[in-house]
């Protein structure tokens, strides 16, 4: 589910470990209160804790927050770990993070090739 979630809207991540043994209140609480941000603004907010095999998602569908859950069986996220700090990322970023890649991609060193 989180790697089809199209949404078009903002995705932020929240850097550094989360206790994922907190449901909605205490993910949306972490939004508002650390963040300074609305948890039921058109966003997707995700959080990942120590082990960085799973990570919980929180989003706002108008009349209630949709919780999701996701576990890597094999591999890890790379989730930047500087506490206390919300970072927000693009698209192809979110589609890089789901496929268990960094969202911090080198630049191609191959030579430009001109017609």
């Amino acid at each position: 589910m989180l790697n089809d979630f199209n949404c078009n809207c903002p995705v932020y991540l929240a850097c550094g470990y989360t206790d994922l043994r907190r449901g909605i209140d205490g993910l949306a609480t972490i939004v508002e209160q650390q963040f300074n941000l609305d948890p039921c603004a058109n966003a997707l907010f995700l959080f990942c804790g120590r082990r960085t095999d799973r990570i919980k998602g929180l989003y706002w569908e108008g009349d209630g927050f949709l919780l999701l859950y996701k576990r890597l069986e094999n591999g890890r996220f790379h989730w930047p770990r500087k506490a206390d700090e919300c970072q927000t990322i693009t698209p192809k970023q979110y589609r890089w993070l789901m496929e268990g890649l960094s969202i911090v991609q080198p630049k191609s060193n191959f030579p430009k090739t001109y017609p």
